[in-house]
């Protein structure tokens, strides 16, 4: 009874379109400039994106570099594609804690985000200007929280 009501409601129809979305813009943010960093304010500012970044980690941190992939690229990607077959009927309700933990894990990386951008504006040396890449990931990591959550309540709401 639960799935018909969960599968014909209209916020559970937004949901999936939300959510579908997101499997085309999480990649897009990956790609997209998070911020511009110089040494000095006379020479170009270097763009820097998740993915330049995690490429850049490699060369000297590479377990450093595989922990903010699966912060940034995996936990998002595999929580997204959870929910999409949730909202879909392909998978099972139940796994909507899991798919909270890793809605947990994506976070951590907009945390670590935040805190390079902080230590390298204190340095006083560069300089570090943020981009419109780092607003569409964020976006992207808060509106998948929303949408878990959203999908937590519509399921508890069709139990009762």
């Amino acid at each position: 009874m639960a799935r018909s009501i969960l599968s014909g409601g209209a916020i559970w129809r937004v949901l999936t379109g939300v959510n579908l979305c997101l499997l085309v813009l999480f990649p897009v943010s990956w790609f997209a400039p998070l911020m511009r960093a110089g040494l000095l304010p006379l020479f170009g500012l270097s763009e820097i994106s998740v993915v330049s970044g995690i490429v850049s980690l490699w060369e000297d941190a590479p377990l450093l570099s595989v922990l903010v992939a699966v912060f940034a690229l995996a936990a998002p990607m595999v929580k997204t594609v959870a929910l999409t077959l949730v909202h879909l009927s392909r998978a099972p309700a139940r796994i909507l804690p899991v798919t909270a933990l890793l809605g947990k894990l994506a976070m951590a990386d907009i945390f670590l985000i935040a805190i390079y951008i902080t230590l390298s504006k204190g340095i006083g040396v560069g300089r570090v200007e943020t981009a419109w890449g780092l607003w569409l990931f964020t976006g992207c990591i808060v509106v998948s929280l929303a949408v878990s959550i959203l999908t937590a309540s519509v399921v508890a709401r069709a139990r009762a």
